[in-house]
């Protein structure tokens, strides 16, 4: 029985034109002997595991489907741009050339509603302060580090 499914496997592939795994290993050699390289995908840009992940912080034994990933893609795609529009426009009205974490901030706070913008505000500058302690600290100099002669002492060469 299970060498009528692998046949009628066999054909379905076939009808749909796809290839078996044979058949790309030798593409793929010949290809490469030929020096013609294979044309790579473009990645597409998505936040499905990220989704995925405070998913599973928030509710450990609950799953996604495709279509409500797709939608809340969309939905963070779509936040993030607006976010991104409005404080590039609230820095050039300040006459400014730098987005900064405060032009982030007040953005975030016109965008959303109520209590999820105080969230969001605070989930935000945890981030921002969580970032900034781990970069290391200003650059020291040799020249910082040399002892200086007191005042009173004079200059002997």
């Amino acid at each position: 029985m299970s060498s009528k499914m692998a046949a009628a496997a066999e054909l379905a592939r076939k009808a749909k034109g796809g290839k078996t795994t044979a058949q790309k290993i030798a593409l793929s050699a010949a290809s490469a002997i030929d020096g013609v390289k294979k044309r790579r995908r473009r990645r597409r840009e998505s936040y499905s595991i990220y989704i995925f992940k405070v998913l599973k912080q928030v509710h450990p034994d609950t799953g996604i489907s495709g279509k409500a990933m797709a939608i809340m893609n969309s939905f963070v795609s779509d936040i993030l741009d607006r976010i991104g529009e409005e404080a590039t426009k609230l820095t050039i009205s300040a006459k400014r050339v730098t987005v900064t974490a405060r032009e982030i901030q007040t953005v975030t706070r016109l965008l959303l509603p109520g209590e999820l913008a105080r969230h969001a505000v605070s989930e935000g500058t945890k981030a921002v302060s969580k970032y900034t302690s781990s970069q290391p600290g200003p650059p020291t100099y040799q020249s910082d580090l040399a002892p200086t002669m007191p005042a009173s002492q004079p200059n002997r060469r």
